[in-house]
């Protein structure tokens, strides 16, 4: 389906890509998705738990629409959505649903929505109107990424909720319902807008569902770079690889807790972005999280806004190097609701090349915690991990100046 149009700083960040949100035609290149139904999934009163219990006083769930919201009402203040071509889109159909999900989960969903609500599976609570908004956020994340696989934007960011990426065919996981990313890019890839597909994941949680959705095929490529052992449990581990033709196709980075600046940048240039330049794929999507910040519930890493800008930086880098450009950033968790918004300022001013710069007063105060710099522990796991990777013959043979560069 088509998409459908419907006190900040000049102070840009310091990521070394120009401003180049609004080009000479005065038509925006990045676009921006988002939808109010997506804010009304009401996953209930759980707190930062998957269910209610007896001593469990009521709170709202973690997943809750405000971080979301209040990104979406920052881009208003700060001015920068003005830069952006934002758009709407319609919900996604039951047909494109059924390229990733069972007809019988789906079925489960319908029904338990018209029942009063229940959980799609596993930590996956929903209440009336929910699966409403979830088709509405597989909707955006289809338009986002037809938008730009089809050259109609440069690239775009889809502020999707509830988020995708634990929802496997089928049953719904961690708050996810429906999988938002693997059912856009096998409809672009079925539609042939794109054939070969990177899928980048730095939630702090294992992205379990690409890696189910794509297990076995050799055109898309799933990375996830995550916390070890957070959520799922049983899932997210190095040696997890792929299987048949799709071996060498599924990169996992189960980072230790307490990962910070220093070794998100080293597992990036040593091994995430290498091992997606050597994949050459025709079109980058990010499962963007924020809960790898140090100020999330339900992560234990170490974060900051300025690291989620630099990587957007690095990825953009090689979205130019590798396919035009063309990238796309679906919202996945990030469950501060102060933190989260500044997070995704500071990617989307990233991603729109915008000179609209919104100050972080925690920025500068996370990176000089203590062990922010790469740990020996952390710089062994990765450089291990990066030879196993490289002796296998899934690492291009030199590394390019924009790798170099984005280290500067």
């Amino acid at each position: 389906m088509s998409a459908a149009p419907h006190g900040a700083s000049a102070a840009g960040p310091a990521t070394g890509i120009p401003a180049t949100g609004i080009p000479a035609t005065g038509i925006p290149a990045t676009g921006f998705f988002w939808h109010e139904r997506c804010f009304w999934h009401d996953p209930g009163a759980i707190g930062v738990f998957s269910s209610p219990g007896e001593f469990l006083q009521p709170q709202p769930a973690s997943e809750s629409p405000e971080s979301k919201r209040r990104l979406k009402n920052l881009l208003e203040v700060s001015g920068l959505i003005d830069e952006l071509a934002v758009r709407k889109s319609l919900p996604a159909a039951r047909e494109d649903l059924e390229r990733f999900h069972t007809a019988r989960y789906l079925d489960a969903l319908e029904t338990g929505d018209r029942a009063g609500g229940g959980d799609g599976g596993d930590c996956a609570p929903f209440m009336p109107g929910s699966l409403a908004a979830a088709r509405q956020s597989t909707g955006l994340a289809i338009a986002a990424v037809e938008a730009v696989a089809s050259g109609e934007l440069s690239r775009a960011y889809a502020l999707c909720r509830p988020p995708g990426h634990h929802a496997e065919a089928d049953r719904g996981r961690g708050f996810c319902l429906l999988g938002n990313i693997p059912v856009a890019v096998m409809r672009a890839r079925a539609l042939g807008l794109v054939k070969r597909v990177a899928i980048l994941d730095w939630d702090v949680h294992h992205g379990n569902g690409h890696q189910t959705a794509f297990y076995a095929d050799p055109a898309v490529f799933t990375v996830s770079l995550h916390q070890a052992g957070n959520y799922p449990l049983e899932t997210g581990g190095f040696e997890e690889q792929g299987e048949g033709p799709g071996l060498g196709y599924n990169l996992n980075l189960p980072l230790p807790p307490g990962g910070g600046l220093g070794a998100y940048d080293h597992a990036m240039t040593e091994l995430v972005l290498p091992a997606i330049e050597a994949f050459d794929p025709e079109l980058i999507v990010v499962a963007c999280g924020y809960d790898a910040c140090a100020k999330d519930p339900l992560g234990k890493m170490l974060l900051n806004s300025g690291a989620f800008a630099r990587m957007t930086a690095q990825v953009m880098a090689l979205a130019r190097s590798a396919c035009g450009g063309r990238l796309v950033m679906i919202h996945e968790g990030g469950y501060s609701e102060g933190y989260a918004p500044l997070c995704g300022h500071a990617v989307i001013e990233t991603l729109a090349g915008s000179n609209i710069h919104v100050p972080d007063p925690q920025n500068d105060e996370i990176a000089a915690w203590a062990y922010q710099s790469l740990q020996p522990h952390q710089r062994d796991l990765i450089n291990g991990w990066r030879e196993g990777w490289a002796a296998a013959g899934r690492l291009p043979p030199t590394r390019h100046s924009w790798i170099r560069s984005s280290r500067s």
